[in-house]
């Protein structure tokens, strides 16, 4: 479907952006971009039929309380934290940030069939620890390798076309749990052997098609890569900022599961149609990650990213209402994955010109684990919030949350990407 926008891998010049851009500036994206996709479109249909059943396996299988699931939800989301850091930096200092990933992908592989071996909550909790550090290890040396895949003008475009691939495999992924679970009822171990065949196709895919970035031919003295390099994005103040901001906006976002569970209890459906819920928010992103993406690297990814979270909010506003409809349920999925659209990917673009390339993983990694951390914490305070006072309050609370982050993002973020735009300097803007 997107093979109008690959063309033969193109690496970045290593002088400033500007000196850089007018080399590669093109209307394509690397076809690294390409086959990182398809990778990811196998992995997440394996990913995405686990977490499509997470919360009823937890909640209703198991029976575990909301605090709870709320703790094993920030924990599938925000658990790979060090790890993360650590795969990007290692990424950054061996140059091979194609290996790096690809035991993460691994990883992550072979935890699908732990799931079948696992029963107890000790148990459960440590293969999904391990999967998660699987996703930590893989996430910053894959989105560095998109970064460092195509021209700078065009890092909206190339991660919109990845999102909208890997999109495919979150919607994909649903699907085949929805119809496992239609023909056999708690079939669980099925849905988990499946999983694992998907990820070992994403896995060959990654070793036989995806190419490293070649190695910079720059005459000017670099630093080599060390934790002291690393740490030293911690003193750019615009990468900080985007740091603060993307955290901020995290702690006060509904998870997924979270959010599902609540329509469900409005509606009160059958929970077999439950995974349905992933294929609705999917079936949006998919359709709308590339177009988001190029309509950011057109007139700003600042306010894309922003709107992405007042979309966002008025999903929270439709939840706060004591029901609704069928129909308004199609409207508010399509919100949420219009704003998945909007942030995911854009914020990979927003943080990339920020970081120098031989930091690249290392400073999306520091992106990908300061909100990754808040969705943790995020997660427990919701269920804490529905255990303790009630899915009005909790909704009520985040929305609140939410609005103020996104006010700070808008004041703080927008301006900001006219200066990177229009100030002659270097990549990296401190």
């Amino acid at each position: 479907m997107y093979t109008t926008l690959i063309r033969p891998h193109v690496q970045p010049g290593a002088g400033t952006e500007e000196d850089a851009a007018p080399a590669v500036r093109s209307s394509w994206v690397g076809q690294n971009v390409l086959f990182l996709g398809l990778t990811s479109l196998f992995t997440d249909v394996s990913s995405e039929m686990v977490s499509a059943v997470l919360p009823l396996y937890f909640i209703v299988y198991l029976g575990f309380a909301p605090l709870a699931f709320g703790f094993i939800d920030g924990l599938y989301q925000g658990s790979a934290a060090l790890v993360r850091i650590a795969g990007g930096f290692f990424a950054d200092r061996s140059h091979r940030h194609k290996e790096v990933a690809g035991i993460g992908y691994a990883l992550s592989a072979l935890c699908r069939l732990g799931l079948l071996a696992a029963s107890g909550w000790a148990a459960v909790t440590g293969v999904i620890l391990l999967d998660r550090t699987g996703k930590g290890l893989r996430t910053a040396p894959r989105d560095a390798l998109i970064s460092l895949s195509c021209s700078p003008d065009m890092l909206g475009t190339a991660f919109g076309v990845h999102r909208a691939l890997d999109t495919a495999g979150a919607l994909l992924g649903p699907l085949v749990a929805f119809g496992i679970l239609s023909e056999l009822p708690n079939a669980f171990d099925t849905i988990f052997v499946i999983s694992f065949a998907a990820a070992l196709v994403g896995l060959g895919v990654l070793f036989l098609f995806v190419e490293n970035a070649p190695a910079r031919h720059d005459t000017r003295p670099q630093s080599p890569v060390s934790p002291r390099t690393a740490a030293g994005l911690l003193h750019r103040k615009r990468f900080v900022s985007l740091l603060a901001i993307g955290g901020l906006l995290g702690v006060a976002t509904i998870s997924d599961g979270f959010l599902y569970l609540v329509i469900q209890r409005r509606l009160a459906f059958n929970l077999g149609f439950f995974p349905l819920l992933y294929v609705g928010t999917a079936l949006s992103y998919f359709a709308l990650a590339v177009p988001a993406g190029w309509l950011a690297d057109r007139i700003g990814r600042a306010w894309v990213f922003i709107g992405g979270y007042v979309l966002l909010l008025l999903v929270y506003t439709a939840l706060l209402q004591r029901s609704f409809s069928a129909g308004g349920v199609v409207i508010y999925l399509a919100c949420f994955g219009a704003y998945y659209a909007a942030t995911d990917g854009v914020l990979m673009a927003l943080a990339s010109p920020l970081v120098p390339e031989d930091l690249r993983s290392s400073g999306l990694a520091l992106v990908t684990t300061v909100t990754s951390v808040a969705a943790l914490l995020g997660s427990v305070l919701f269920g804490a919030l529905w255990t303790w006072q009630g899915t009005a309050t909790a909704i009520g609370v985040l929305f609140v949350a939410l609005l103020v982050a996104t006010i700070l993002a808008a004041v703080i973020l927008i301006p900001g990407q006219y200066r990177v735009a229009h100030e002659p300097t270097s990549p990296v803007y401190s």
